[in-house]
């Protein structure tokens, strides 16, 4: 058993104060490893979180946040890249209120500091903004910012845009951990929104093919083309978010395009325009067959045209219905808001796709109503031949016989009412022989004559006017009126409706034309708010100048209740 020390021993004295030291620098190295730790642990969730996220608009978002948590930024901003490569298309925000970025104002569009990140894709760390020679300096009602931190985020090895944080809480200033954590983050910040941009353009491609699907389903059954062209205006104008959309069809009786259907903002004002083939944004679709766009469709020198109907738009494209074989068909405009991003490449390259779809939608219903049209128009021919050869032929010889027998009546009364009745019959051969002309009517193709061109006329004004014209004729009208007058009513009532769908507000439009052989009186009738007094009037004096040429006249009135009266007529070559 040992003996107890001797206090009289000396004692060994360890170092107190070094191992004291040890010991802190210990338990740092145990913080920063744990610390280390919580933050590849927040790395990894933050990397997790924006991965999940298959919206493009909220991928970038979550980016923002995670990166501003995982720096600990007090503010923190994703910016888009435009088109261009110079200028900032988008701006994410996070610790910024709603009410204080309506303050600063308009989103930056990329000078100072933000575009030396633009220009020089690399990593930039500042102790203080201000400090740099690019700084551009704040916008008044910003909040104060000293430190930043910088990164551009790459998608496909082409910058996407650049992460930018800004104030490090506690006022300390970003370390290369903090560049080297950010950097991460923008790597997998870079495969999220590669996956987002895919699966936005999957549902994308998704949505154009069920509009399309759509359409033909519309077109098959025999719709009218006013309705196939009405859908794909809609259908455009919903899928790409714009606020207007217009379809432009060419017309036959001129080189000019008309606005049949526009919808969305100011559509009225719109509805029924005749624009050049060569100019603007719809005429150089048309012409060229390809698509044109336009940044700011208020500030382009190609719109020479009534500009304020684009007043509050700004991004467009124009996109012909139909190319190659198939021949454009017409044309698509879409104008988003001012503000708005401009129409990409990619969006363009689809919105083309889908017109070029419906545009063969629509020649495959074309080619079903001109095979319908032949069945209906040998029906008539059969019609028409036993008509001539059973029908006038009875009613001739009956009218042969009673005119006969009218020398052997002794009593005048009977003897007159036979007369009569031989009249009637005769007036009976003139219409049925009317009625064949008609029917064998082949002058310009099927439906040339002048009731069927009427017709076609009102049915193509129904989508600019809202409804559908109400349309009444009496007379021999395909017999009586020669080809030259007949254009000139065909091209006189075009001009009226534009002119009741451009000016008049009408809910209703009535058309009578008649003919007693003697003149041709076409009256068009609505119940709008009647001709202004301070109006343009070249449309009328174009009206008036047909009258005149062809000794006839147009007169201008009101209607009872309301509206306006237009008739114009002229006589017929041999009338009384």
């Amino acid at each position: 058993m040992a003996s107890p020390r001797d206090p009289r021993e000396p004692r060994v004295l360890l170092p107190q104060l070094k191992l004291d030291e040890l010991l802190e620098e210990l338990q740092a190295r145990i913080d920063a490893a744990r610390g280390t730790r919580d933050r590849v642990h927040s790395l990894l969730e933050a990397v997790l979180s924006v991965g999940r996220e298959l919206d493009l608009e909220q991928a970038l978002h979550s980016i923002v946040e995670a990166a501003a948590a995982l720096v600990d930024a007090e503010y923190a901003a994703l910016g888009v890249i435009g088109p261009d490569g110079r200028t900032l298309s988008a701006f994410h925000t996070v610790g910024v209120s709603d009410e204080k970025i309506t303050e600063i104002g308009p989103y930056p569009q990329g000078h100072g500091i933000l575009g030396e990140l633009i220009r020089h894709p690399e990593p930039l760390r500042l102790s203080k903004i201000s400090g740099h020679p690019a700084s551009y300096g704040f916008p008044p009602n910003h909040p104060p910012m000293r430190s930043f931190l910088g990164v551009p985020i790459r998608v496909r090895g082409q910058v996407f845009g650049n992460l930018y944080l800004t104030e490090k809480r506690g006022g300390l200033e970003f370390d290369q951990e903090d560049e080297s954590v950010l950097s991460t983050l923008a790597v997998a910040a870079g495969v999220a929104i590669d996956n987002a941009r895919l699966y936005e353009d999957s549902r994308l491609r998704e949505r154009w093919l069920l509009a399309n699907a759509e359409i033909t389903h519309r077109l098959m059954p025999g719709s009218e083309r006013s309705e196939a062209l009405d859908l794909i205006a809609e259908r455009a104008r919903d899928i790409t978010g714009s606020a207007l959309a217009e379809v432009a069809v060419p017309m036959a009786e001129a080189p000019s395009l008309r606005v049949e259907i526009a919808v969305g903002e100011g559509a009225e004002a719109h509805r029924g325009l005749v624009l050049p083939l060569h100019e603007g944004l719809m005429g150089l679709a048309y012409s060229t067959a390809a698509p044109v766009t336009s940044d700011d469709i208020t500030r382009d020198d190609r719109i020479t045209a009534e500009r304020p109907r684009f007043l509050g738009l700004g991004p467009a494209v124009a996109v012909p219905i139909g190319t190659g074989e198939v021949g454009a068909r017409g044309v698509v405009l879409l104008v988003r808001e001012a503000g708005r991003p401009v129409f990409s490449a990619k969006e363009t390259e689809m919105l083309q796709g889908f017109a070029a779809q419906a545009a063969i939608a629509m020649e495959l219903a074309e080619r079903r109503q001109d095979a319908q049209q032949l069945a209906l128009l040998e029906e008539r021919d059969r019609i028409a031949r036993d008509l001539h050869d059973l029908a006038i032929q009875r009613l001739f010889a009956t009218g042969m016989t009673l005119q006969s027998a009218g020398r052997f009546i002794e009593h005048p009364k009977a003897a007159d009412r036979v007369l009569r009745a031989v009249d009637d019959l005769d007036e009976t051969i003139k219409i049925i022989r009317s009625t064949i002309f008609g029917l064998r009517a082949r002058e310009g193709g099927a439906g040339s004559g002048l009731r069927a061109r009427v017709v076609r006329v009102a049915g193509e004004a129904a989508p600019v006017l809202g409804f559908a014209p109400g349309v009444r004729m009496e007379g021999l009208i395909d017999t009586d009126v020669p080809l030259r007058i007949a254009d000139h009513v065909v091209a006189v009532l075009s001009e009226a409706l534009t002119n009741v769908a451009r000016h008049a507000r009408a809910d209703a439009v009535e058309v009578v034309l008649t003919t007693d052989g003697r003149e041709v009186v076409l009256r068009v009738a609505d119940d709008g708010v009647g001709i202004p007094s301070g109006g343009r009037r070249s449309g009328l004096r174009n009206m008036a100048e047909r009258a005149e040429q062809l000794g006839g006249r147009l007169e201008l009135g009101g209607a009872e209740g309301g509206g306006a009266v237009l008739v114009w007529s002229v006589p017929l070559p041999g009338g009384a």
